[in-house]
């Protein structure tokens, strides 16, 4: 008979620990999700391409209320903090010096996946609506799409829109995002 394995998951606060303290190299790319270190993959030249055009395009028309930032953590609750490849979090002065922005700073998230959109769609996606973050947009690299998940509702949101080539996505919550679907894939 093999032994039972329990499983404890790692707060973020031990994770800010274990951080500190050197238990990651420099190099490595992990995010904590649902009390678990995820190795992230690798950022292709498509994915990078993609996440600095809208970062580009972000910086030229959003509003001086918000900050745009690029693949830095966001606390999602006790047990979570991805990082997702931009977030648009609320401007404080000392941009965010002390802490990480929450759920409440977080006015939109983006994730830019080829070979995750499985897992960003179930494992993260529920953890930024559950947070209360307004809107997520997933621009899946594969399928050639974006979704745009508006109006969290517990674990899930409440309305997708799905935006193909030849059409523009359009932002629920920053007026400023509403960009060809097209220019956004390359």
């Amino acid at each position: 008979m093999l032994p039972r394995v329990k499983h404890y998951p790692i707060s973020v606060e031990l994770y800010h620990i274990m951080a500190e303290r050197g238990t990651f190299a420099p190099d490595d790319r992990v995010e904590l999700i649902d009390g678990e270190i995820i190795e992230m993959s690798p950022i292709g030249s498509r994915h990078a391409r993609v996440v600095d055009f809208l970062n580009d395009f972000l910086a030229r028309r959003i509003d001086a209320n918000y900050i745009v930032r690029i693949q830095n953590p966001i606390v999602v609750g006790d047990l979570s903090e991805p990082q997702p490849d931009i977030a648009v979090v609320a401007r404080r002065e000392d941009f965010y010096r002390d802490g990480h922005p929450t759920g409440k700073d977080v006015a939109l998230v983006i994730e830019v996946c080829d070979s995750t959109v499985a897992f960003d769609r179930a494992r993260k996606l529920p953890k930024y609506a559950e947070a209360g973050i307004p809107e997520t947009w997933l621009i899946d690299l594969e399928s050639e799409h974006v979704e745009v998940h508006f109006s969290p509702k517990e674990t899930a949101y409440g309305i997708v829109k799905i935006f193909l080539r030849g059409e523009n996505a359009v932002s629920e919550t920053l007026p400023a995002l509403n960009l060809p679907v097209s220019d956004i894939l390359g």
